[in-house]
C-alpha cells in the first residue's frame, strides 16, 4: 500500500508539473505573439491614397506673363486672404485654383473690362509655400513643415526633430483631408522603423499626432 501511495503521489506530482509547464509555455507564447504584433501592418484603419494637387493657396508664388506686355512685373505672391494684385485689374481671388484656371480668370477679366481684346496669359508656379504637413505631440519640435511630393511620415517626424523619450511609437495618429471629410488612422512607427512595414507617403495638409506612452 505504501508503495502504491508513493506511486500515485509521484504521478500526481508529474501531472502537476506537466500542467505548470504547459501554462508556462502558453504564457511565453502569448508574450512572443504580443512582441511580434508590433511588427505587423503599420496602418490600422483605411487611409485614402495620396491625392496630389496643383491648386494654389496663400503664400504660393507664381510667374505671370501677358504676351505683348513686356513692362509688367512677372512674379506674384498670393496674400493670406487668397487674393493677388494683378496689373490693370483689382485684386483677384485665386486660392484653390489650378495655374491654368488662374490664367483663364485673368484673361476673362482683361476681356470683360475691355483692357485687352485678345490677351494671352501664361502662369507658371514658382513655389508652393502653402503646402505643409503638421507634426504635433511627443516630438522634439512640434509645428508645421514644408511639404514636397514623396515626403513620408518618418521623414516628417525627422523634420520635427524626431520622437522624444515618452512618445508612443505604436499609436501615431495620421489625419488626412478628403472630399468627404477628415480620415484618421493609427500608424505603428515601430513597424516602419523595424523594416516590417513600408513608410507612409504623405500629402499636403496631413496632420500627425504622436501621443504619450502609457507608463
Amino acid at each position: 500500500m505504501t508503495a502504491a501511495r508513493a506511486t500515485l503521489t509521484g504521478l500526481a506530482a508529474a501531472a502537476s508539473f506537466g500542467r505548470l509547464t504547459r501554462c508556462l509555455v502558453a504564457v511565453l507564447l502569448a508574450a512572443w505573439l504580443v512582441a511580434c504584433g508590433s511588427s505587423g501592418p503599420a496602418v490600422r484603419g483605411n487611409l485614402p491614397p495620396v491625392a496630389e494637387s496643383s491648386r494654389l493657396g496663400p503664400g504660393d508664388v507664381f510667374k505671370m506673363q501677358i504676351v505683348g506686355e513686356k513692362d509688367l512685373p512677372e512674379e506674384y505672391e498670393i496674400a493670406s486672404d487668397g487674393t493677388v494684385a494683378v496689373p490693370y485689374l483689382e485684386r483677384l481671388k485665386v486660392t484653390g485654383l489650378e495655374p491654368q484656371e488662374v490664367a483663364q480668370l485673368i484673361t476673362k477679366e482683361l476681356k470683360e473690362q475691355q483692357i485687352l481684346q485678345r490677351p494671352v496669359v501664361i502662369v507658371r508656379v514658382e513655389a508652393y509655400n502653402s503646402r505643409k504637413v503638421t507634426v504635433l505631440g511627443e516630438v522634439q519640435k512640434p509645428g508645421s513643415f514644408p511639404y514636397a511630393p514623396g515626403l513620408t511620415l518618418i521623414q516628417a517626424v525627422s523634420q520635427a526633430g524626431g520622437f522624444n523619450s515618452i512618445a508612443s511609437l505604436g499609436q501615431v495618429r495620421l489625419t488626412r483631408q478628403t472630399q468627404d471629410g477628415d480620415v484618421t488612422v493609427v500608424v505603428s512607427a515601430d513597424a516602419i522603423n523595424e523594416g516590417a512595414a513600408p513608410d507612409i507617403p504623405l500629402q499636403s495638409g496631413d496632420r500627425i499626432f504622436v501621443p504619450q506612452r502609457v507608463f
